[in-house]
């Protein structure tokens, strides 16, 4: 039996696999990436790697093993078909006969179309007869707190959400809840709503950079519309201004506010608060 994560050298399934090994023996966890090379570090902590790609669904015969408990993290490539790649996973995973398969999904509340390949790979897995937990994950303060150079370049904050709220968490928060499912019992069969116990909104978050930086740093509200050009001129591919520039109108309405306590309560401690993430980010 193993304990199986998918897209392992990602920023959420590197903390998956680092805080797994402080349950488990490196030898019990397989980290599934598509490029050897970039998981040297994982393989130096002795986990077992495996070379798999959504986008080829050989590459996941006979990877996963009766009994074995999966982690899917989603996949990122929005241009490429997303439920098509998880079914990819959760079909080997069915045919394997794995004892647990936990998705990471997004906030049930969430409408934005981002949610759309969530609520779709929600449905393969829970009609694939595969015992299931939904990890319905919210916004990560990285999503933010990486973003931090034009920022201060700026001293703005430019975001189209008004006056909406966030229960953002870190990613390390997030992965200590997947890792406490993967780990305990009775998790079959379970959605959690996962979110940060504060949330905040973005003139909150301005003051704190401004209280961080000793710099005034304001929050300038902009249409949905000017947020997705804004997005559009700074580089980002399609179709990702338009479907960031949703959940901005998303997090408006309160879609993006998780007030379960699910994360820390599977984390078994707070989450990390926002200012402190603000703190490591400006730290660099």
């Amino acid at each position: 039996m193993s304990i199986v994560v998918t897209g392992a050298t990602g920023h959420l399934g590197r903390h998956v696999v680092r805080q797994l090994l402080d349950k488990v023996p490196a030898d019990q966890v397989t980290a599934v990436v598509r490029n050897r090379d970039k998981a040297a570090d994982l393989a130096d902590l002795g986990v077992r790697l495996a070379v798999a790609d959504y986008n080829s669904p050989e590459t996941f015969d006979a990877l996963f093993a009766a009994g074995d408990r999966v982690l899917l993290i989603s996949g990122n490539e929005f241009d490429k078909g997303r439920v098509r790649q998880h079914t990819v996973v959760i079909e080997a995973a069915k045919k394997a006969g794995v004892a647990l398969l936990a998705y990471t999904s997004a906030p049930s509340s969430l409408k934005a179309a981002l949610a759309d390949d969530h609520r779709s790979t929600e449905e393969v897995l829970v009609g694939s007869g595969v015992p299931y937990t939904l990890l319905r994950n919210g916004w990560y303060h990285e999503n933010y707190t990486e973003q931090l150079a034009p920022v201060l370049e700026h001293g703005a904050v430019l975001q189209a959400a008004g006056e909406g709220r966030i229960s953002s968490a870190s990613r390390a928060d997030y992965a200590a809840a997947a890792v406490a499912v993967l780990t305990g019992e009775g998790h079959e069969n379970t959605a959690y709503e996962l979110g940060g116990d504060e949330a905040w909104s973005f003139a909150e978050y301005a003051a704190e950079l401004s209280r961080q930086t000793g710099r005034e740093i304001v929050y300038k509200p902009v249409s949905v519309e000017d947020y997705a050009a804004v997005l559009a001129q700074a580089g980002v591919p399609e179709p990702m201004p338009g479907i960031l520039a949703g959940v901005e109108a998303g997090i408006e309405k309160g879609e993006l506010i998780v007030s379960t306590g699910d994360l820390s309560r599977l984390a078994g401690r707070p989450t990390t608060p926002l200012a402190e993430a603000v703190a490591v980010a400006l730290k660099g």
